[in-house]
């Protein structure tokens, strides 16, 4: 049998342009002389389609235009993902489902049956269920169809609750291989779990598996691609690129190796991925380029890099906003940045705007001590002279925080926060630096300076962040363990963090969500994002237990 994996970045709601990408990837499959080719989950529409699976119209155009999609087809059979319309008028009123194109028609749907609905999954929202397995004959071998998440039963915690399992099912009905259309989006740990759980899952079921994943960047959502194709040992056959589209032809029945995947440092993947997302979303939205901040700071170095290399220099701009407490390292960093990675640099003052609110504000302020009004103020001010640029011009306002300071609320509202989209959002600051590094062994663009320097926000004199939070070293780790992999404060302490400390921070992150879903949206990169897939309520009085009297065993990062 000759299969193609056809790995493709379809944009949501652009049902026209992904048919475009679908027929020409099976034309390419045709000529390359496959005779099935599997995409993506949902790949017509576009993963995740969110609320517009709740218009009428949306529905109905899918309809149409996978038929437009199936009389266009060469001859072969093509697998693709697509939203179906539930006719029976109970339960949910759209499945998510894969539709065999053969000769000009739809010959068969399967209809996913496990829906996740947990992190950024949502998918129990709206769809129904699938009840029964699809199996068919092709080439003389019986296909298996199966979708993303009716293969995640192993495994993870939220494998428990599924009672059903659809591919045991789907090989009791005689499947001899198995095929899974796939939206599965990237997070740093997932590379390796997914090998291990798909390659486990065929040499469990004695049947070839293939995994055709959905790429690049849809709002907040990263996909890495990186289908993959098992052999009925479990041995690996095929292992895509990763962060970038690519039609690939095999025999699934070949023999695989017992290698092991690609080599990727993690600083690399991340790279790649916000690269990608950076790039995916300012196309999707319709914007030409982008503007961000540029302060000699370590966050808005790693940024600006970024997006230079997503979009290429000439589509970035970048302006340097000094004040008086700006030093003068700061400035000669930006510049050398600006200069290092070929974007535009405008310098624009702060201090006339500054000195003027001031003036504007002496007669309320009054004799009270220069505070964090003041500060804000300049942060504020910084803001409101990036939109200026953005609205005058048209590009997108990239906002430079990372994860460390806004799980903590270090950062100001409609200032350094304006934005919309936030790259590194996910990286605490301990992965910011790491970044930065693995940046400058590829091309050095990033000042050793500015890896050097205590971080500071410049908005009073002498100010470093770790006057006002713990330092970034136990500010990290505190935000993985508790935002991340969830831990309450007592189980901070029984992992070694000190009580004053855990205490603190679960306050700091506590009272900073009305911040957060005030922020543009962030890449996520990691198991939890503050985003769509974290939804705690802002006003909430449940404080987390106090730690147990001798409980932590050692003092950790306190």
């Amino acid at each position: 049998m000759r299969l193609a994996l056809a790995q493709l970045d379809p944009t949501v709601g652009d049902l026209d342009g992904n048919a475009r990408l679908i027929l020409e990837a099976a034309r390419a499959a045709h000529d390359r002389g496959a005779t099935l080719v599997v995409f993506p989950e949902l790949a017509l529409c576009g993963y995740p389609p969110r609320d517009l699976l709740e218009r009428p119209s949306f529905v109905a155009r899918i309809a149409t235009t996978l038929d437009d999609l199936a009389r266009a087809l060469p001859p072969l059979t093509a697998l693709v993902g697509f939203v179906e319309r539930n006719p029976d008028g109970t339960g949910r009123p759209v499945f998510n489902a894969a539709a065999r194109l053969e000769g000009g028609r739809v010959v068969e749907v399967y209809r996913k049956r496990l829906l996740p609905t947990y992190d950024v999954f949502d998918e129990d929202r709206h769809f129904e269920p699938g009840a029964a397995p699809c199996v068919f004959e092709h080439a003389g071998r019986r296909v298996g169809v199966t979708i993303c998440e009716d293969l995640w039963t192993e495994g993870t915690d939220e494998a428990v609750r599924y009672r059903a399992h659809p591919l045991d099912d789907t090989v009791a009905a005689g499947a001899e291989m198995i095929v899974n259309l796939s939206a599965s989006p990237f997070t740093l740990a997932k590379r390796a779990f997914r090998k291990e759980l798909l390659g486990g899952h065929a040499a469990r079921a004695r049947v070839p598996l293939v995994f055709v994943n959905q790429v690049g960047g849809n709002d907040d959502l990263l996909f890495d691609g990186h289908s993959l194709a098992f052999d009925a040992r479990g041995r690996l056959l095929h292992e895509a690129a990763e962060f970038e589209s690519e039609l690939a032809v095999l025999d699934p029945f070949a023999p695989g190796t017992a290698g092991d995947l690609r080599t990727v440092e993690e600083p690399e993947l991340v790279r790649r991925a916000i690269e990608m997302g950076i790039a995916d979303y300012v196309r999707k939205c319709g914007f030409q380029s982008v503007v961000l901040g540029l302060s000699g700071g370590i966050d808005s170095a790693v940024v600006a890099v970024l997006a230079a290399e997503a979009l290429g220099p000439e589509r970035v701009r970048a302006l340097a906003l000094p004040s008086r407490f700006s030093s003068p390292a700061s400035l000669e960093d930006a510049r050398a940045i600006a200069a290092a990675t070929g974007i535009r640099l405008d310098e624009v003052s702060l201090e006339p705007a500054f000195s003027a609110c001031l003036a504007s504000l002496a007669p309320l302020f009054g004799d009270r001590p220069f505070d964090l009004a003041e500060e804000n103020l300049q942060a504020r001010l910084r803001g409101v002279l990036l939109m200026a640029v953005s609205n005058k011009f048209g590009p997108l306002l990239l906002t430079t925080g990372n994860k460390s300071e806004i799980a903590v609320g270090y950062a100001t509202l409609y200032g350094d926060m304006c934005g919309g989209l936030a790259p590194i959002g996910d990286l605490v600051k301990r992965r910011v630096y790491e970044l930065a590094r693995h940046i400058n062994r590829l091309t050095p663009r990033i000042p050793e300076r500015v890896l050097a320097r205590p971080p500071s926000a410049e908005l009073r004199p002498d100010q470093k962040d770790e006057d006002s939070l713990p330092p970034y070293a136990e500010l990290d780790r505190v935000v993985e363990l508790h935002v991340e992999q969830g831990l309450d404060v007592p189980q901070l302490v029984a992992a070694g963090v000190a009580a004053p400390l855990a205490e603190r921070v679960a306050r700091m992150v506590r009272a900073a969500e009305f911040k957060r879903r005030q922020g543009a949206p962030i890449l996520k990169l990691t198991r939890k994002a503050f985003g769509p897939g974290r939804r705690l309520p802002i006003a909430s009085r449940w404080r987390d237990p106090p730690p147990e009297p001798g409980l932590a065993k050692h003092s950790g990062c306190g």
